[in-house]
Formats: C-alpha cells, structure tokens, sequence
C-alpha cells in the first residue's frame, strides 16, 4: 500500500500541533529542515522536531536539506524523528552516517537532488531503508512537479528489484492528484505531499484521495506485478 506523509512545509507554522492532528491517517508527517546553506530557504530545526514528536503519534519524517549532514544528522534521531533522509550531496560518508542513523534506531534513508544520477550510488543501496528522488528543486514548496524526474523513478525502481531490497522509494515535489499515479506507476511508493493536503479543506481526506489514487496506479504498474 502507498504511503502519504504530508509536509507540515505547507502547514501553519504557529499551529503545529493541531496541524499535525489534522492529517492523523497520515503514515508520516514529513518535517523539512533547511539550513539557508545547502538550499536558500530557513526553515525548523531540533527543538521543533523535538516539540512535534510529543505533540503527535504520526512517525516523524525529517528530510534534511542541510550542510555538514554527517554531524547534524543523529541529532534529528534522538529530537524523536523515526526516519532521517540526508542528502547525497551533503553527506561526506554516506555509509557511515546512514549506519549511524540505524543504530541509533531510525530509518535511514538518502535523497538525490534532481541533477543527481542515481546509478553511481548503486552499492549503497543496501545500506538504506529508504531513497528519496526530488521531483522538485529542494528549498521551497508549491513547485511545480518535474515530469523529467519519472525515468530516474524508474531506474531507481530496476536497482531497487535487481538487487531484491525492500526499499522504501520516495518522491518529494510538486506531488498532487494530478501528478501522483504517474510517480506510482514508474516506481515510487511514498509520497511526500505539502500543497496537495495542507491546501485542502479536509486534509485528512486529501491524504486518503492521495492514497488510493496512488495504489490503483500501484496496482496497474509492470513492477508491482513483477512482485
């Protein structure tokens, strides 16, 4: 089954608590760290993450657009986040920091930026529990989904089979009704959706709609069947 986290990105900033309470059916809500470093935006950091992971039973996502990730990274685990995605870009062991990250109990996973090749971190694979494709320029929310980014899905989605892991695949950016059996069908299987919920008059409805349009394309797809 597909699973939605909604980023709390697009969600009121001042009611947090009751924006995370929201979204409940939620498999996770999706908090993105920016740094004003590693992308041209500012956003939370540990404190919040920490406040957020007693104000809400939903699993924290954090999705770190930040330098010098092998420092910072553990920190996110211990504020209370259940999964922690580093960017390859940022990462100066990536094997190191993502094993450090499952030992201190957390998924690790790993995100590309949309100009970033997923085949030369084939061997790394392994190591993760989750990969997250952009499908949007990271830093800012409301972009408009990068139709260029479904054949990297789908590459990812072969390494992903060739190698027999059960590995999460996640696309962030520009993720609405519009775009999301799309990503479905080439491979992905965790949708991070800011606008699409947050913008909605019910958001605990839009992640339901999101969900099961995402899984009727999941259905249909080659890969899926291959299963």
């Amino acid at each position: 089954m597909a699973q939605i986290n909604p980023s709390i990105l697009s969600a009121d900033f001042a009611r947090l608590a009751e924006e995370a309470k929201a979204v409940e059916g939620a498999d996770w809500l999706h908090v993105d760290v920016m740094d004003n470093h590693f992308v041209p935006n500012l956003t939370l950091g540990v404190p919040i993450v920490e406040a957020l992971s007693k104000a809400t039973d939903t699993p924290l996502d954090c999705h770190l657009m930040i330098e010098d990730a092998d420092r910072w990274a553990p920190s996110y685990v211990e504020a209370g986040a259940g999964s922690v995605t580093f960017h390859a870009e940022a990462a100066a062991a990536p094997v190191r920091l993502a094993r450090e990250i499952r030992a201190k109990g957390a998924r690790a996973s790993m995100a590309l930026k949309p100009a970033t090749p997923i085949e030369p971190y084939e061997d790394l694979l392994p190591e993760l529990d989750m990969l997250l494709i952009m499908t949007v320029e990271p830093g800012f929310g409301g972009q408009a989904f990068l139709d260029i980014m479904l054949p990297k899905i789908r590459r990812t989605r072969e390494l992903i089979s060739k190698h027999g892991l059960e590995l999460w695949l996640q696309v962030d950016g520009g993720v609405s009704a519009t775009t999301i059996e799309r990503c479905a069908e080439a491979g992905a299987d965790v949708f991070v959706a800011g606008s699409a919920v947050y913008g909605a008059a019910d958001p605990a409805a839009a992640v339901r709609d999101l969900r099961a349009l995402a899984d009727v394309a999941t259905a249909a797809a080659p890969w899926a069947c291959d299963h």
